[in-house]
């Protein structure tokens, strides 16, 4: 498959009608992003992301909603540029289906082709169902994936006939399935059933309330960073921060969700990111497409921040801690440049984890982090 096949299903945007006519200034955004206009595809050649806007928002039980990923764009390119090193394209619209399936396949083709150029894809729009298509292009290479989410509730309700509210049982318990650990970040608890928490702990994925979550909102950074696939649903955001977000009025402020997709930029690993749930009709004044396109600035930054960190291998640029606890001997790694950590498991793969491990470890106590890795392993 070549990029002249993936044309087939996406449509362009007219960058001049997302500036209200006016165009953009060379400091801002919107001069500096290759952007699929009429037949010109952009070369992406050397693009660290790649914007695909969807708008198919029927698995929520409403009508699609192609405005969306545009009401997003024009927010966003009209932000000052500051990272000149980060390049950005942007491919257009995926064409909404006859079905929701239809709809599904051919983001998945999409983003699929997307990531074997080695892109980091971001996926604007649609309801969060859309997940699944966003997570079957790696099921499609057959590629083992860590999978997080960041949502107010557990979409795993099997009494709803809604595939937004139960998509995460078919892309955690399908077969085959290529999701090797899964995290679930900002659930609310009055919105998730206690057994069901049960459940997930005893398949060994990570859930955090939302409440812990912004106690130490740094210990994100390590899950967030060993993911590939980020899922994000605006109803983590609370309402005064994200206006179409109609769920609940907590949730994490809008700076918080900047810092969590800043660490998703700054991830090695993450190559697609897919921010849903955001439908105009219930937006305020157009905040809440203001707000994703901080999420989108703050990616940005992330990624031009990860692009200063050295290679595990380069040891020089590390300070190595050789440590052992509980009578095991383990080492961690901090990086000179970014002061993140890693812990090694065994003796030749490290995950990324946080300073708090550390010091736990050097109590001779076992971090929990590493202890849930293992058990995964």
């Amino acid at each position: 498959m070549s990029i002249n096949t993936i044309i087939d299903f996406l449509e362009p945007v007219n960058r001049y009608e997302l500036s209200n006519d006016i165009g953009y200034k060379d400091t801002q955004l919107g001069r500096h992003i290759a952007v699929y206009e009429e037949d010109a595809f952009p070369d992406i050649t050397e693009a660290d992301m790649v914007i695909v806007g969807c708008g198919e928002m029927r698995g929520e039980g409403g009508i699609n909603n192609t405005d969306a990923p545009n009401a997003i764009r024009s927010a966003y390119y009209s932000l000052f540029h500051w990272h000149s090193t980060v390049k950005v394209a942007d491919v257009g619209n995926v064409k909404v289906g006859a079905s929701i399936q239809d709809s599904y396949a051919a983001l998945k083709t999409v983003v699929k082709q997307l990531l074997e150029l080695g892109k980091r894809v971001v996926v604007l729009g649609g309801s969060h169902d859309v997940t699944l298509a966003q997570y079957e292009a790696y099921a499609s290479m057959e590629k083992i994936i860590e999978a997080t989410c960041v949502d107010s509730r557990i979409d795993l309700d099997m009494d709803s006939v809604l595939p937004s509210d139960n998509f995460l049982m078919e892309m955690l318990t399908g077969t085959p399935n290529y999701v090797r650990h899964y995290n679930h970040i900002g659930f609310q608890s009055y919105f998730v059933h206690p057994q069901m928490l049960e459940v997930i702990d005893k398949l060994r994925f990570d859930c955090f309330r939302v409440g812990k979550v912004k106690e130490s909102l740094e210990e994100m950074e390590p899950p967030i960073r060993n993911s590939h696939l980020l899922s994000f649903d605006i109803a983590a955001i609370q309402h005064a921060h994200a206006p179409a977000n109609r769920l609940t009025p907590n949730g994490f402020s809008g700076e918080e969700a900047c810092t969590l997709m800043q660490y998703a930029g700054m991830s090695p690993n993450i190559s697609s990111i897919g921010i849903y749930g955001y439908n105009t009709n219930l937006d305020s004044h157009g905040m809440t497409a203001i707000q994703i396109s901080h999420l989108l600035w703050y990616l940005m930054d992330g990624i031009y921040k990860g692009k200063q960190e050295a290679s595990l291998d380069d040891r020089s640029n590390f300070y190595e801690y050789n440590l052992a606890f509980a009578e095991i001997e383990t080492v961690f790694l901090q990086s000179k440049r970014t002061g993140r950590w890693w812990m090694q498991l065994n003796h030749d793969k490290f995950v990324a984890c946080s300073k708090l491990d550390y010091l736990i470890a050097s109590n001779n106590d076992m971090p929990e982090r590493w202890l849930r890795a293992m058990e995964r392993l």
